[in-house]
């Protein structure tokens, strides 16, 4: 098990990672991260003369508290795991503030496939909460006590 955290309020832009520093880091090669960056790397190193092993699996959990930032509209806010590009729907986190400067706490989870001698990027972003177009989204939300754990499952 792999664990990132970062304590201090971060203010994180729609679709920018959101920031983390080494806790208790991979230790074995499947997780690849540098510190104060949003940007990991889960790779599949099994031997590829194993036929059994053709992928592996990991769990990721997001846990952390977002607010909206003052001077902001208040709307619904949402985090998100966001796996080679592309943000996994069914991981999405929302929160609806009733004030600015209101911490929600969100979290995320997903279980992520990744096929033998290959790597898939990840990393948790701020998305848009709702799909409703007269939503303007937040441009920025604070995020504070961010926390993800990543474990090879399988």
């Amino acid at each position: 098990m792999a664990d990132y955290g970062y304590n201090e309020i971060q203010s994180v832009a729609l679709n920018s990672p959101i920031i983390f520093r080494s806790v208790n880091p991979c230790q074995q090669g499947f997780v690849y991260h540098e510190d104060e960056t949003g940007n990991f790397l889960l790779r599949n190193i099994l031997s590829s003369n194993s036929c059994n092993n053709k992928f592996i699996y990991f769990q990721v959990t997001f846990n952390g508290n977002i607010a909206l930032p003052e001077n902001a509209t208040v709307v619904p806010i949402a985090i998100s795991l966001v796996v080679n590009g592309e943000s996994r729907p069914t991981s999405r986190a929302i929160f609806t503030p009733s004030a600015v400067d209101e911490y929600g706490n969100v979290t995320a989870t997903a279980i992520i496939k990744v096929p033998r001698c290959c790597c898939f990027t990840l990393g948790v972003e701020p998305v848009v909460a709702t799909a409703d177009a007269t939503v303007v989204p937040a441009p920025v939300i604070n995020v504070q006590n961010a926390n993800l754990t990543i474990s090879r499952v399988a």
